[in-house]
């Protein structure tokens, strides 16, 4: 008798187990081999301009059975982390030296889905309305993360306010040590990226990627110090985990997020704030 509730305890405890290991890509990959049965997508996205393009394409989507569930993130770190564990099913708001850097900071293994569109980088102010009249010792507020900090300086030294101290520049980070020449010194203040627009009111400038700048009502091409032109390399992209980017559901995103209907809206909605690469 004890032997039979032995066999039956080990059976319930393998089954558990077996149940609690099936990955989230998995259950995607069970639940679009059901014919006839219609997917939700769980899509982190930030709001401008990202979400807004994962809107303009929900109804196309949904027509071949695909709901999108679009959840509105502030932060970047905390969803792909998100999407690692399965609580989303991918995401849409960072450039691939973003990703590159999460993934090596918290251990992830997200992969690029599809490019999609460039969001050229500004520097703001309510201060001054140019570059040129930022004055000696000028509080210039940028973002906190590695990657777009990096980013803001190279901005800077492509306008000729600092020199870099370049070397070997492939795949380099910067950080205020490689700062060579700062000839108005500048006192650059690190900032949470989502907190940059309101920091105008406390900073001579600020370096704004252009999803922010745009939910603070900011116009790039018309209201920025300085931008960069449309070879940026920061190009924004659909991201997912490697067991789920194959699915399906995932494949058909990426089309949908890159055809030439998304193209028009992208154009006539951000006149140039926001660029298709596709």
């Amino acid at each position: 008798m004890k032997k039979k509730y032995l066999f039956i305890f080990l059976s319930l405890f393998l089954f558990i187990l077996s149940a609690c290991s099936s990955s989230s890509g998995e259950s995607l990959q069970k639940e679009e081999n059901q014919q006839n049965q219609s997917v939700t997508l769980r899509i982190g996205a930030s709001s401008t301009p990202h979400a807004e393009i994962l809107e303009f394409i929900k109804p196309t989507l949904k027509k071949e059975g695909i709901n999108l569930d679009i959840q509105t993130i502030t932060d970047g770190i905390q969803t792909n982390e998100s999407t690692a564990n399965g609580e989303l099913d991918a995401n849409f708001f960072q450039h691939t030296p973003f990703l590159k850097q999460t993934n090596k900071d918290s251990g992830l293994n997200l992969v690029k889905v599809k490019g999609i569109h460039i969001e050229p980088f500004g520097v703001y102010s309510k201060k001054v309305n140019s570059i040129k009249n930022l004055k000696k010792g000028a509080s210039i507020a940028l973002p906190n993360d590695p990657v777009n900090f990096s980013r803001a300086l190279e901005l800077f030294d492509a306008n000729q306010i600092i020199e870099l101290d370049k070397g070997d520049a492939q795949n380099k980070q910067f950080t205020l040590e490689d700062i060579k020449k700062n000839p108005r010194e500048l006192e650059f203040i690190k900032v949470d990226g989502p907190l940059l627009p309101r920091s105008l009111d406390d900073v001579d400038a600020a370096a704004i990627n252009t999803n922010y700048a745009l939910e603070a009502k900011l116009n790039p091409k018309e209201d920025a110090l300085i931008i960069e032109d449309d070879h940026s390399p920061y190009v924004n992209i659909l991201v997912s985990r490697q067991n789920n980017k194959d699915a399906d559901s995932i494949q058909k995103l990426a089309k949908a997020l890159t055809t030439e209907e998304v193209q028009t809206f992208i154009n006539e909605h951000y006149k140039g704030a926001v660029v298709p690469v596709f």
